[in-house]
């Protein structure tokens, strides 16, 4: 499902102005659901990463679809300025500096495969959003991720890190993996 301009801008400045309430240490306003149009009421799940000068600064999301998509997307721009563990919180200062990408994620699938080399054949470079799970370790990578490395061994090594396990744990044909794709809406 694709969102409309009206509604992509709208996440936006959800999340912008998340952003900067978070980095005041002061929680976003209530949304008013009645006046949040009507595609961004549904539950979906969704990503928020704030970029700093081209370098990731924070990225937040959800998996699962248990709110509704406006809702989502202003919790996890908050959570991107100041709950990623692999960043400092946002600083008031900082905020003006920030480009807002917003993920609106599809259901994610189980993708079935026997084999190491048939996972990498069947992973989608820069189409698939891939999550990972064997027991407690879980780890996912957006479809936007691929851009950053060379092929899909690399891409399942880091994955495999991201999740706690060695990265040579996809060779094993043990692991559960799901693939979804986004939508991307980004700051212009």
């Amino acid at each position: 499902m694709s969102l409309s301009t009206e509604a992509r801008r709208y996440l936006l400045d959800v999340a912008r102005e998340a952003v900067a309430h978070a980095a005041r240490r002061q929680d976003p306003p209530a949304l008013e659901m009645d006046r949040v149009p009507a595609a961004l009421r549904r539950e979906r799940a969704s990503f928020v990463t704030l970029n700093k000068c081209g370098r990731l600064r924070g990225c937040i999301g959800s998996l699962e679809a248990r709110r509704p998509l406006a809702l989502d997307v202003q919790q996890n721009a908050v959570g991107a300025a100041i709950r990623d563990p692999r960043f400092p919180p946002v600083r008031p200062e900082e905020v003006d500096d920030l480009s807002v990408e917003i993920s609106v994620l599809t259901l994610p699938e189980p993708l079935e495969y026997e084999r190491a080399t048939d996972l990498c054949q069947k992973l989608r470079s820069g189409v698939d959003g891939v999550v990972i799970e064997r027991g407690w370790h879980r780890a996912t990578f957006l479809p936007q991720v691929w851009d950053k490395l060379s092929d899909e061994r690399q891409f399942l090594q880091r994955l495999c890190l991201k999740a706690g396990l060695a990265p040579d744990a996809y060779a094993s044909g043990d692991l559960d993996v799901y693939t979804y794709q986004v939508e991307k809406i980004e700051e212009q």
